[in-house]
């Protein structure tokens, strides 16, 4: 771009408007991805099971969540028919604010959806004044009674900082929409509201109802534990003074116990409160639905192997109770998995998987079979039969649409078997197999589980079951069973029932024989009597070998008849997946990858990028071969190195010393010259903020050992 122009001046021009490019999801998806050739096809696949994850747990949470939302609606319609009916005095004090005390749990990323779904409901069938809270935007009680008056009213507040401000006259819209921090001021407003509402109604007929004339304004603290008890006093003790004039009611969202109100307010103010509790769903019971939806069913193609389960299972116990992060493991994984498998086309519906294998490219055939899997299948196959594997492609598509479908039969057959066996042993003393349906599943998933200690253990107790306990739980086994529709299945249950039936036709009297009986009490009479060491000795050794020498009773025989039935049925169902060719197909295992996203370590990174900027910052000044840090680098990474040297407690006054000479390098200077070492204001106030800095990230701390030290707080070094 040029201009003719000879006189001298200004000339702007303006660019062409390109249209910054921005990438689609399928575009970020096939980025980087493995076999780009049928990236949209898994990328479709992938979108659909992610919408259903999606979709499916929302609803679930709000299936689970039903009941106590539903008290809780019942809690505000029926306090505040009370108060327009004239029942308020009768029920509680006039100063009294009905108050609900919502016990969700320690699952405190789970909150958010809870309050949402609870906000929604309330605006919809109970009152439009409605607002939530959270103490981070509530540090004092302006703030408080600020964001309660502009959520509620909609209008911008003044409140009294702006007296100190600069004078700036304000037009006259902002002087009109502007309105007081009070509750007197909320106290008008919602009576023009009401009022406004009244005259509205009185054009309807009569039989309408008028209870919603006066709708209550609800108040949610979403993490009571996190407000300041001083402003929350305050607040309760002026809304208190104000509820004959507008109907308040508080919903407190408490994370540990509801003794936390008694800990936080003293009497004085809780006793303006009627208190009523609500107790949610424990977390727990709602991961175990979540599982049950997504992990253990054949429906969902895609499955987790056991050592990721574990690490969901472990991030899920022993960080946060989240069933909101441990949904979003799993959608990490299903990310992963379909970006970094190609054979991940086939990890759809059965019908989809099957039209999908006969359109996979010849790479995608020499991928599987180069599985594992596939490789120990054609192992056990016949020496034409692997010839053709290998060289015809169309009959290796053939094999592969069997295998696909043994695979969906053993996903079909495995989860029915895998919730009898947990039926019969959750039960048992001290639960070998575990008391939850996912510890017995993880533990299917790792080995064969007729292989371990604990299986066979549980076998021993279940042989030792009493009739009626034992009809119970195969009848339970029954109800799984009948839900399955497959001809192995049916077989399974004609087999269950024919046991149910010969157990209901025992007879109880006939169990023990009466001879048998004669022949162990005899030898007990014995003992009875005086006699010496050999022989009592003798008699014990006739005690042992006739108990040995005792039949088995009727009911015996056919106790361990089932039990032998039911091992029968676990080893011909219950192998783990490794063991199903091209399990690979809908089996992820990169519990690495997920721990790294899901369980982040901030701590090992800091250090990280103080020991190695150039790893962050990609400046090819930083680099250096040795692992030492450039005299470049930044001031903190400086002062983090040459602390390293130093011992427990580091001199201020020798790392002050020592820096400035590092930075007098880097800035060029001639390490002869007087001004190497020198410490002036700014390498001073540079030190300084990097010192603090070291101290916020929590690597060094002050000591009161000597005062020019400061206390060290890594490990490693002098």
């Amino acid at each position: 771009m040029a201009t003719s122009s000879v006189s001298k001046g200004c000339f702007v021009f303006v660019p062409s408007a390109k249209k910054k490019r921005t990438l689609s999801l399928v575009d970020r998806f096939t980025h980087g991805c493995e076999d780009a050739e049928n990236s949209q096809t898994r990328f479709q696949i992938f979108q659909d099971l992610w919408d259903k994850i999606k979709t499916d747990s929302e609803a679930l949470q709000d299936e689970l969540y039903r009941h106590i939302l539903d008290s809780l609606l019942d809690f505000t319609r029926k306090r505040s028919l009370a108060r327009q009916r004239g029942d308020w005095a009768s029920q509680m004090r006039a100063s009294e604010i009905p108050t609900a005390a919502l016990v969700l749990g320690v699952n405190v990323p789970d909150h958010d959806m809870a309050f949402q779904s609870l906000l929604e409901l309330l605006q919809q069938s109970v009152t439009p004044f409605v607002t939530s809270l959270q103490a981070k935007e509530c540090g004092a009680l302006k703030h408080l009674m600020k964001r309660v008056l502009e959520r509620l009213m909609g209008a911008a507040v003044d409140d009294d900082d702006d007296e100190d401000e600069e004078a700036v006259e304000p037009n006259r819209d902002q002087l009109r929409n502007k309105v007081y921090c009070s509750l007197a001021t909320l106290c008008d407003w919602y009576d023009s509201k009401t009022k406004k509402s009244k005259t509205d109604a009185l054009g309807k007929k009569r039989s309408s109802s008028s209870d919603d004339q006066q709708p209550p304004v609800v108040i949610i603290f979403k993490d009571l534990e996190a407000f300041n008890p001083n402003v929350l006093q305050d607040f309760i003790l002026i809304c208190s003074r104000y509820l004959e004039r507008l109907p308040l009611m508080f919903i407190f969202g408490i994370a540990t116990s509801p003794s936390t109100i008694q800990r936080m307010l003293p009497h004085s103010v809780s006793s303006l409160l009627c208190i009523e509790l609500f107790q949610s769903l424990a977390c727990t019971r709602h991961l175990s639905t979540v599982i049950d939806k997504f992990i253990l069913t054949h429906r969902f193609p895609f499955k987790l192997n056991g050592k990721l389960m574990q690490v969901l299972m472990s991030i899920f116990l022993y960080h946060d109770f989240s069933v909101r992060n441990f949904i979003k493991g799993i959608q990490l994984a299903l990310l992963e998995h379909f970006h970094s498998q190609p054979l991940s086309v086939l990890c759809c519906n059965k019908q989809e998987a099957l039209l999908n294998v006969m359109k996979l490219s010849n790479s995608n055939l020499e991928t599987i079979r180069h599985l594992p899997s596939f490789k120990r299948y054609v192992e056990k196959q016949e020496s034409q039969d692997q010839v053709n594997l290998w060289t015809n492609d169309d009959h290796f598509k053939e094999v592969c649409q069997q295998l696909i479908k043994d695979l969906y039969k053993y996903h079909k057959n495995y989860y029915p078997v895998l919730r009898c066996l947990h039926t019969l042993t959750s039960s048992l003393p001290r639960y070998p197999l575990g008391k939850q349906l996912r510890e017995l599943h993880v533990i299917c998933l790792e080995k064969k589980v007729w292989e371990n200690d604990d299986y066979h253990t549980a076998m021993k107790l279940l042989k030792m079951l009493a009739k009626d306990e034992l009809v119970r739980l195969l009848q339970s086994c029954e109800g799984v069973l009948q839900l399955v529709k497959s001809k192995r299945m049916k077989a399974v249950v004609v087999r269950l029932k024919d046991l149910l039936t010969r157990f209901r036709q025992l007879d109880v009297s006939a169990e023990v024989p009466s001879c048998v009986d004669d022949a162990i009490t005899s030898p007990v009479k014995d003992l009875q009597k005086k006699t010496d060491l050999f022989q009592l000795q003798k008699t014990l050794l006739e005690m042992n070998r006739s108990r040995r020498a005792k039949k088995l009773s009727p009911f015996e025989v056919l106790r361990n008849e089932a039990v032998e039935f039911i091992d029968n049925l676990v080893k011909s169902h219950l192998s783990p997946p490794e063991s199903q060719a091209l399990n690979e197909v809908c089996y992820y295992g990169s519990s690495a990858t997920v721990r790294r996203h899901l369980n982040a370590t901030p701590r090992t990174s800091i250090q990280a990028a103080l020991s190695n900027p150039y790893y962050y910052l990609q400046n090819e000044i930083l680099k250096t071969d040795d692992g030492t840090v450039s005299n470049a680098a930044p001031d903190i990474c400086i002062a983090y190195k040459l602390h390293l040297e130093c011992g427990r407690l580091v001199n201020l006054f020798d790392w002050l010393e020592a820096y400035s000479i590092v930075v007098s390098a880097a800035d060029g200077n001639n390490p002869d010259s007087d001004a190497v070492g020198k410490v002036d204001e700014i390498k001073h106030a540079r030190f300084i903020q990097a010192v603090s800095e070291l101290e916020f990230l929590g690597f060094i701390k002050s000591t009161k050992q000597k005062t020019d030290h400061v206390a060290r707080l890594t490990w490693g070094g002098c």
